[in-house]
């Protein structure tokens, strides 16, 4: 009862908990958290210093003592209590100018796939630790295809291939429903291994993430592109142990990711193969459609295009496309009850 009379002050929130960042969508303010999944702790104190964007800034910074942590893995939580209290950090900074002492929102939140009970029941016991009144689940695949606006609920096929930081999920839809999908481990992160293995196999240079992911961002391409771009690479030689600079340019940046890229793509041919003719009709029609943060790498939906023989095209803003349709759930109740997972705890506060 009080936490339903503490409800009516809570702002209902979407979240987008990925393994790379976390985003959080109020129905009065839209996307209102936009943050890497990353938290430095003080091993000494067990304390959390800070979350977000001035974690991540310490990676590979930090003494001993300091921990930087990222509490998700391939979209499901490795750190429990960690994950909590970042969940937690969220919801109290959503609701800071509010006059909510104690928020109570209830929150609807992107699961991969294939979560097991196991691990849908961990993201709800830890929403629900971190003060939700009451969570509502729902496939990632399913609120990035309301992100696009794409028609969800009718009876026509469509493809999303949500690319994130921990996994890749290729979902074919019909009638508010998953009919074949595949999940892969393959996506941003590994993306970013990918060009730190590159660097150590061909220059003798140790790479730091930081620097390899925004290598991907700068010069990352599926496709030769008409201009060549090039940037420094910069870390530690293997050889001397001393600090080396090297210029590296897109074709060996594209070299470097060409497996990962390939894969999801195997993996796309693969989906439509197993879709039904009617369906594949359908997407055909209306095209493939890339979210999540891996969708930004320059010629993706060319490629994808040319080698699955559908048209695809990147979502507008795909960053964001889980998070919106999350956002889209709070003001569509009846959607939201027909698309929500069974809940994994047994008498969560309603």
């Amino acid at each position: 009862m009080f936490g339903k009379f503490l409800g009516h002050f809570s702002k209902d929130l979407g979240i987008d908990l990925g393994t790379s960042n976390t985003l959080v969508y109020s129905k009065d303010g839209g996307i209102v958290i936009n943050e890497p999944s990353v938290v430095a702790v003080n091993t000494r104190t067990d304390q959390i210093l800070c979350v977000g964007k001035d974690a991540k800034d310490m990676l590979g910074k930090t003494p001993p003592h300091i921990l930087i942590t990222k509490p998700l893995s391939k979209g499901v939580i490795s750190d429990f209590e960690v994950t909590e209290k970042m969940l937690k950090y969220f919801i109290d900074k959503v609701h800071t100018e509010s006059f909510t002492f104690v928020p109570r929102p209830t929150i609807v939140i992107g699961v991969p796939l294939e979560t097991t009970e196991v691990e849908r029941k961990a993201i709800e016991d830890a929403a629900l630790s971190a003060g939700a009144r009451k969570v509502h689940m729902v496939e990632n695949p399913m609120l990035a295809a309301l992100g696009a606006r794409l028609p969800l609920s009718e009876s026509v096929g469509m493809m999303i291939v949500d690319i994130g930081g921990g996994t890749t999920e290729i979902a074919v839809m019909s009638l508010a429903g998953v009919v074949t999908w595949k999940s892969l481990d393959i996506a941003g992160e590994e993306m970013n291994k990918n060009i730190i293995q590159y660097a150590r196999d061909h220059f003798n240079l140790l790479l730091g993430e930081r620097i390899a992911e925004r290598i991907k961002m700068r010069i990352g391409t599926a496709i030769e592109q008409e201009a060549p771009m090039e940037m420094e690479m910069r870390g530690r030689d293997l050889l001397t142990g001393l600090p080396k600079e090297i210029i590296v340019n897109d074709t060996q940046i594209r070299e470097a990711l060409s497996r990962s890229i390939r894969t999801i793509i195997d993996n796309v041919k693969a989906t439509l193969e197993t879709t039904p003719p009617e369906l594949v009709a359908d997407i055909y029609e209306r095209g493939i459609v890339l979210t999540g943060g891996g969708a930004l790498l320059r010629g993706l939906d060319v490629l994808i295009s040319r080698q699955a023989a559908i048209p695809a095209r990147v979502a507008e803003d795909p960053l964001t496309c889980v998070v919106r349709g999350a956002g889209i759930l709070l003001e569509n109740r009846e959607l939201l009850q027909d698309i929500s997972l069974p809940s994994a705890t047994e008498g969560s506060i309603i």
